[in-house]
């Protein structure tokens, strides 16, 4: 059976991201992300709830995140789920988090929030990183009818 493992989060930053190197070499940044949803109960009275999520950036994107988000930025993370185990004075502990891939910064330009890059001339500012390519790629999606999907 095929399986498929995708995250897209929407939400804000709820510390500021600390740049690390592993001894390759290679960037590393965790942030933690604060993602809201708004429902109404079994009363009809709305009730927000707020989910917060580990997410961890690699190379790049890690020095792009800490160099322009901050506690409070919005950001929209795209990446997969993953299972951390361990164990400590014979307990066993497991976390879930996200191993994000790609990360695109939502705030206005020059609102300080994230997304703009602060005090940067737009001209100086490099979006290679995290923004949508010039082109969208090309699916060679076979042509199946509706009755012939197996779910």
């Amino acid at each position: 059976m095929a399986s498929y493992n995708r995250v897209i989060l929407v939400g804000n930053v709820t510390r500021d991201p600390e740049l690390r190197y592993i001894p390759s070499g290679t960037a590393v940044t965790d942030l933690g992300l604060a993602v809201n949803d708004r429902r109404k109960n079994s009363s009809g009275e709305w009730v927000d709830e707020t989910t917060f999520v580990d997410v961890t950036l690699w190379a790049r994107q890690a020095e792009i995140a800490t160099e322009y988000l901050s506690k409070g930025s919005p950001v929209l993370i795209e990446g997969r789920l993953k299972l951390d185990s361990w164990e400590k004075d014979g307990q066993k502990f497991s976390k879930l988090r996200v191993v994000g891939e790609r990360m695109q910064m939502l705030g206005t330009r020059g609102s300080g929030g994230g997304g703009g890059g602060g005090s940067r001339p737009a001209s100086q500012r490099s979006n290679s990183a995290y923004s949508q390519p010039d082109e969208e790629p090309s699916y060679d999606a076979p042509d199946v009818p509706d009755n012939e999907i197996p779910f």
